[in-house]
């Protein structure tokens, strides 16, 4: 009978359970077990000891439950038969899992049946050495990652296609975005299957759902995602237009006021005003119409003036008003009979009464007879000592039948 003196395993980093193959030992022999490694004695369908990480000799105090099923023999050297087993107890990562078939399911947003598919990975730690051998290996001769994920593929199919289907039904999910949801897939997935997996003695310490196959080849599916992405497309398109337009509005809305404040500074330093401008403007016109006399161009066109805005009007008139009468005196009029005199009349043209000597820039007030200083009231009796335009405002000689401003008939010579 062969002895085995040391017992150990170095292999892969793939494999959760591996079946030394000797089964004959002693009370001297040495086992070595790795670190993230757990040795386990089996006989007769019962879990007699375990083993951390460390190298044991294999003593009758060591194995207490063994010494029972022997006596002592061979020089103190108590031969055994058991089966031992290590396992890998590090979290074995990138372990692939895929659906065997499709999920079927109306899809919510638009309505067409569709299928799908999923894959991904996951990854996975022996929790509970005991539990995983007695129920998943059995006489087996070791448990490697195809095979424990082979062995779990069945509830896990059964978990993913259930928990897929309501998930996408009862937050109508869309086809087209489903892959943004993905690690919210994934997390509730990972939470679902953790206890089918504890009950196994394995820990499931990640979940991951990679890809969803989609049915690019059903011709529903390749419609409706033309129309899907088509209408984000027209609506992107949309905004960009109007973004487009406000651009477009606003750089018109900036020349118009760079040019107007350009205007504004020539105006500033050529020393005038937009009004004055519209006013010379208006004047340039009117004296330019050729189809109306002399007399209303002056007048009358003037009026125009002033009723297309009193301070274009008043400006222009004023201006016109001193070219015709730039020299023009205060009215004198005869003490006695009222009547207006010329310049230095010495006596009176209509009654021969001597005229009084007036002090500069006075005149007799032909209500009182008495002096008073050059206006438009007398300051003795409050009579009004110039006629005032009842159109425009303006004052005109004592007598005159048309305001020379704006052409209109004073009201106080309508009889004659």
């Amino acid at each position: 009978m062969d002895i085995a003196s040391i017992i150990k395993y170095e292999g892969d980093n793939s494999t959760f359970i591996w079946k030394h193959p000797c089964k004959n030992f002693n009370t001297t022999s040495q086992l070595i077990v790795n670190e993230s490694q757990e040795a386990i004695f089996y006989m007769n369908g019962q879990i007699l000891d375990r083993f951390e990480a460390g190298r044991h000799t294999l003593e009758t105090q060591n194995l207490p439950l063994i010494s029972k099923f022997f006596n002592k023999a061979f020089n103190n050297e108590t031969p055994f038969h058991c089966e031992v087993y290590f396992v890998n107890k590090t979290a074995q990562m990138a372990i692939k899992w895929g659906t065997d078939s499709h999920v079927e399911y109306i899809e919510p947003t638009y309505g067409f049946p569709v299928q799908l598919g999923a894959s991904g990975e996951m990854a996975l730690r022996v929790e509970d050495s005991c539990k995983l051998l007695v129920k998943i290996v059995g006489t087996e001769i070791n448990l490697s990652q195809a095979g424990l994920t082979q062995k779990f593929r069945a509830f896990l199919m059964t978990k993913f296609k259930t928990y897929i289907s309501n998930y996408i039904k009862s937050n109508k999910t869309n086809i087209f975005e489903i892959d943004e949801k993905l690690q919210e897939i994934s997390d509730s997935l990972h939470k679902m299957l953790v206890p089918d997996f504890s009950e196994y003695g394995v820990s499931l310490v990640h979940f991951f759902v990679t890809t969803i196959v989609k049915p690019e080849n059903n011709p529903y599916y390749a419609k409706f995602k033309e129309l899907h992405y088509r209408q984000y497309t027209d609506v992107a398109e949309a905004k960009l237009q109007q973004n487009v337009g406000i651009i477009q509005q606003e750089t018109k809305k900036q020349r118009m006021i760079l040019e107007a404040e350009g205007l504004a500074s020539k105006r500033q330093i050529e020393g005038y005003t937009y009004q004055q401008e519209r006013g010379f403007d208006v004047a340039v016109g009117v004296a330019n119409n050729q189809g109306v006399g002399e007399y209303t161009n002056m007048g009358i066109g003037l009026g125009i003036m002033a009723g297309v805005g009193g301070t274009v009007g008043s400006m222009v008139g004023d201006s016109i008003d001193g070219a015709i009468k730039p020299h023009q005196s205060p009215c004198t009029k005869c003490s006695k009979c009222g009547s207006d005199l010329p310049p230095n009349a010495k006596f009176c043209l209509e009654c021969g009464t001597k005229v009084e000597a007036v002090s500069n820039n006075k005149i007799i007030c032909p209500a009182c007879k008495k002096e008073t200083p050059t206006g438009k009231f007398c300051i003795e009796c409050g009579a009004r000592l110039q006629d005032t335009c009842p159109e425009c405002g303006k004052d005109a000689p004592t007598g005159a039948k048309f305001c020379l401003n704006c052409g209109n008939k004073l009201g106080g010579n309508e009889n004659e």
